[in-house]
């Protein structure tokens, strides 16, 4: 039989790249949407609400909603080992990272945070060499150079206690051993059915924590609705389409582009509270740009024909 034209002239291996071009998108909409998690919450503490109810309530509410999601699709509930990293994912990792990174900022200030926060992608790239056996690329090392230094330009630094230096290297840490960990148990569930899970034994551990500090519900409609904003923009989907992205393009290339977050978070801050924009910060948002710009083509590049 012959081949027709438009068989003939597209490459055998085109899903390959398909693929990664997807991942690199869902992570990109991941941490576009992770970035507005900063500005949500401001009205959500504007609201009354203190950090472990709206944690209780945002990853309670996203659990619920991603429940009945799994069951709409019919998809299984986790078992066994599986189930249990999972449960560890949320009500360690997720819980471990948000814990430091809070009490970070009693000690430092925010610009130290976010930049030692922001370090992570090195924490993965070292531990993917080392557990995952991935190779450092020259692309990956000018990549996650620029988007490294990019991170502290943006975070604008300015100093703090170490008290707060350690804590924050705990947060990015710990985020980093959830991305490898993560990777290996999303080759066995979907990006679906670990949502449900790492939200449901997070929210678990915050709201015994809520409860035993006493809740502050929010006051008014306003405050609802900024919480709704946290359950569906900044969690749900964010979390779903990272698991989704992290399958198909590892941790390390996950972890960098996820460096976008930041940028999303000034350029909200400044157009709905009217913080300003200083030079570096719009410096160290061009060299992240550039940086994900590298990363995706050389995603992309890796699996076209010769």
């Amino acid at each position: 039989m012959k081949p027709s034209p438009f068989t003939a002239a597209v490459p055998l291996d085109w899903k390959p790249t398909v693929n990664k071009f997807l991942g690199a998108l869902l992570i990109v909409i991941s941490a576009t949407s992770f970035g507005t998690l900063a500005i949500l919450g401001r009205y959500a503490y504007a609201d009354g609400m203190d950090t472990f109810t709206v944690l209780a309530l945002r990853f309670s509410l996203a659990a619920a909603l991603m429940a009945l999601i799994l069951m709409l699709r019919r998809e299984p509930f986790p078992r066994g080992r599986t189930l249990w990293q999972l449960v560890g994912m949320g009500a360690l990792g997720y819980v471990g990272q948000s814990y430091s990174y809070m009490s970070a900022i009693k000690f430092a200030s925010a610009g130290l945070v976010a930049l030692l926060l922001y370090l992570y992608p090195v924490f993965v790239a070292v531990l993917s060499a080392i557990f995952l056996k991935e190779k450092f690329t020259p692309l990956k090392i000018a990549a996650l150079t620029l988007a490294t230094l990019g991170a502290a330009l943006t975070a604008n630094p300015q100093g703090g206690s170490w008290t707060g230096i350690l804590f924050a290297i705990t947060a990015a840490g710990i985020y980093s051993v959830y991305i490898i960990v993560g990777t290996g148990v999303m080759q066995r569930v979907s990006a679906l059915q670990s949502s449900t899970v790492i939200f449901a034994s997070a929210g678990a551990v915050y709201s015994v924590l809520a409860l035993v500090n006493g809740p502050h519900l929010p006051q008014t409609g306003a405050g609802w609705g900024s919480v709704g904003a946290i359950v569906l923009v900044a969690t749900v989907i964010p979390v779903v389409t990272f698991l989704a992205g992290l399958q198909r393009i590892g941790p390390t290339n996950a972890s960098m582009l996820s460096t976008f977050e930041p940028i999303v978070t000034v350029l909200l801050a400044a157009w709905l509270f009217g913080e300003a924009l200083p030079a570096p910060t719009l410096a160290g948002g061009a060299l992240i740009l550039v940086a994900v710009i590298l990363l995706a083509r050389g995603e992309l590049s890796a699996n076209l024909p010769a």
